[in-house]
């Protein structure tokens, strides 16, 4: 009989998975890397006269089947339809709040400002998700706003202002309309994503990103009508620009961004930190914009108003890996 001891379970080496926040903020980075392609694509199709109704409008109508056929494929269609019968009016709600109201100011500020503008602006969401908090939630846990997330909050404000500071052209009313209809989608965004996912709690990313997508069908259809009315039907450069943002940013960076901030649903400083990935897109929409389109690049003011973002997004990494702090 052997006298060795039982190995203890505890002792046996285990394969490294990241998971938990680092693996959520890695998959939000990511997502931000695929967004980045809609404001240099967008801001070129504006500078190539396409109209910007259509640009927004045409996204949505691509994915659709495209993420029809996703969730076919999983056999997932069943909780879809379930979900728009028992609440079809609150997920055409959500859907054009969540998806409308957040691309469609998006791909109107294109034609007035550089894509990198559109995006330092954009980054205004991180402190939208913190701040609105207290009003989208009812228990005292979701609620509460940590003081560092306001301290650095306020500092990702410091480095847009920068960045905007720089704009090329400078300030006029054309470009202060596009700066106030991104604000707007800076707003709807946060607030149409984590009312879908409270309303759509028993759904898989791919489900509710499908749902919130025919919800907000009557929003595109309306654009598209005006669309059509004002400048006609869309070019053939203008369809394969929207393709290629739809596949890039419509499907792979909403589901990588809906999968990184569900992982973490319940954690409000760690999904402020996910949430706050998505500045990474302003570096690289300023690398890629010049190099892609020959548009003017950011200068020292801007590239320091960039990085004053990105500490920012290190703070928030850095507050939600030590969890929630107290205000």
């Amino acid at each position: 009989m052997s006298s060795a001891l039982p190995l203890n379970p505890t002792l046996r080496p285990r394969p490294l998975v990241l998971s938990g926040l680092p693996a959520a903020m890695g998959v939000g980075l990511l997502s931000a890397l695929f967004f980045s392609v809609s404001f240099v694509a967008n801001r070129g199709l504006a500078l190539g006269g396409g109209a910007w109704e259509w640009t927004a409008a045409l996204r949505y109508f691509i994915t659709l089947p495209i993420f029809f056929a996703v969730v076919a494929a999983r056999r997932g269609l069943g909780p879809v339809v379930h979900a728009l019968k028992v609440a079809p009016v609150r997920w055409v709600l959500w859907g054009s709040v969540g998806f409308g109201l957040f691309y469609a100011p998006l791909c109107f500020a294109s034609v007035s400002a550089p894509g990198w503008v559109v995006a330092a602006v954009w980054q205004v969401t991180i402190v939208c998700g913190v701040v609105l908090a207290p009003l989208l939630y009812r228990d005292a846990a979701r609620k509460r706003v940590p003081a560092v997330a306001v301290g650095l909050s306020l500092l990702v404000l410091a480095g847009v202002g920068l960045t905007v500071a720089e704009a090329p052209g400078g300030v006029h009313w054309s470009f202060l309309g596009g700066i106030a209809a991104v604000l707007v989608g800076a707003v709807a965004y946060p607030v149409g994503n984590r009312k879908s996912m409270d309303l759509g709690g028993g759904l898989d990313t791919f489900q509710r990103v499908l749902v919130m997508t025919v919800g907000s069908l009557p929003c595109w259809i309306a654009l598209a009508v005006v669309g059509g009315v004002r400048a006609g039907a869309p070019s053939g450069a203008q369809l394969v620009g929207t393709l290629v943002v739809a596949v890039s940013s419509g499907v792979i960076a909403t589901a990588l961004f809906f999968a990184a901030t569900r992982r973490v649903r319940d954690n409000p400083t760690h999904l402020a930190a996910v949430e706050a990935t998505q500045a990474s897109e302003v570096v690289f929409v300023a690398l890629a914009e010049p190099l892609v389109l020959g548009a003017s690049a950011p200068g020292p003011v801007a590239w320091a108003g960039i990085g004053i973002i990105a500490v920012g997004v290190v703070g928030y990494a850095m507050a939600g890996r030590r969890g929630p702090v107290r205000g």
